[in-house]
């Protein structure tokens, strides 16, 4: 096929692997290069996908710079080495499609959408819950009222590792549901409170990241702001969300939790929505149910369970595509955008300064 879109994938770990899988299948990409500074995850790829011998294999990103025709870059990499690395790729001509969070910093994120803008490149985020076909469905039942007046929300992710040693499990994990409540609400927190407790590593700030971060380059690079409580990186966390029309969404966050859950719902009086990602039958169900008051009692009435049909796909090869279509357009994705992408940075930089403060209400600019 002609006029292909060339990428480099950078950063081949437990997710790069699969942007990796996903853009060698596309029939409008041409994966050129990958990028790690792990050479034995080089060797790795390399025979898992029998890449051809003129894909560039290397372990620093600088290599790339003098490459012909490279197009875009997807960049699955530590948090902490977001902000260079998209910048980087920005001010070199790239379109960029980068791992969530997009940086650590909201004030570094509004920067590189800017300078996307300014460029007319693609910045977009993988946030690839959004894509997901259970979150697209749940959208258009929440919107079209069919749970009646909205009461609340509530998630839980919980599993046993990975524990990540540059960001907690607030930054780790908060992103999906934070992305899911405000897809299915359209619309975003107004205050947020967390909460959380440390056990497997105490002591100090975030580890110092300067190593990975320089792996990826010849140079030195800066090390960004913590997002770690005091004594250390938060294990367990529970966050309050509140939106603009009172509705409240209660997020429970664990990592050494061997109860592995991906539960997310929303009630209203006329019924509940449940996206339950490991449900064997249906990710999602929608719950019937409502009360009829006889005197002064409350009896259950219409109550029923649908498990709704889901088209088919991917939601990681959902991102991949929307990326090369947002080339091929030269228009960014409304889904999620490096706008969307800080927008969700915001809030959890939000609920840092309330998990640092030990739960105090914080408030968001809107």
């Amino acid at each position: 096929m002609t006029n292909q879109i060339k990428i480099a994938v950078i950063g081949v770990g437990r997710w790069g692997v699969h942007l990796l899988r996903n853009f060698l299948a596309h029939p409008s990409v041409s994966v050129i290069a990958v990028v790690d500074p792990h050479p034995e995850r080089l060797i790795a790829v390399k025979q898992q996908f029998n890449l051809n011998e003129d894909v560039i294999l290397t372990t620093q990103w600088q290599d790339l710079k003098q490459v012909p025709g490279l197009t875009a870059v997807a960049i699955a990499t530590p948090a902490s080495t977001h902000y260079a690395l998209i910048q980087d790729a920005l001010q070199q001509g790239y379109h960029v499609l980068a791992e969530k969070p997009l940086t650590l910093d909201p004030a570094e994120c509004r920067e590189l959408c800017q300078l996307a803008e300014q460029h007319n490149l693609i910045l977009m985020v993988d946030h690839t819950y959004l894509f997901h076909p259970a979150v697209e469905r749940g959208q258009t039942v929440v919107q079209a009222g069919k749970l009646g007046d909205l009461r609340y929300g509530y998630a839980t992710r919980t599993h046993l590792g990975p524990v990540r040693q540059d960001v907690d499990a607030l930054w780790d994990l908060a992103i999906h549901d934070i992305a899911i409540f405000n897809t299915w609400l359209g619309q975003s927190p107004v205050k947020v409170q967390a909460k959380g407790m440390v056990w497997l590593q105490e002591g100090g700030e975030q580890r110092s990241r300067g190593a990975e971060e320089n792996s990826y380059f010849s140079s030195p690079v800066p090390l960004w702001p913590s997002a770690a409580l005091p004594q250390g990186l938060a294990d367990l966390v529970w966050i309050t969300l509140t939106y603009p029309d009172n509705f409240q969404a209660y997020i429970h966050l664990c990592w050494l939790n061997p109860d592995k859950q991906r539960r997310l719902g929303i009630v209203g009086s006329r019924g509940s929505l449940i996206f339950d990602e490991l449900s064997l039958s249906s990710p999602l169900t929608l719950l019937h149910g409502e009360f009829e008051q006889q005197g002064n009692q409350f009896i259950p009435v219409n109550q029923s369970q649908v498990m709704l049909e889901l088209e088919p796909g991917e939601p990681l090869q959902r991102v991949c595509h929307r990326f090369v279509v947002s080339i091929l357009n030269n228009t960014p994705s409304e889904i999620s955008s490096g706008w969307v992408g800080t927008q969700l940075v915001e809030i959890l930089a939000a609920l840092t300064v309330s998990l640092k403060e030990d739960g105090k209400v914080v408030f968001l600019n809107q």
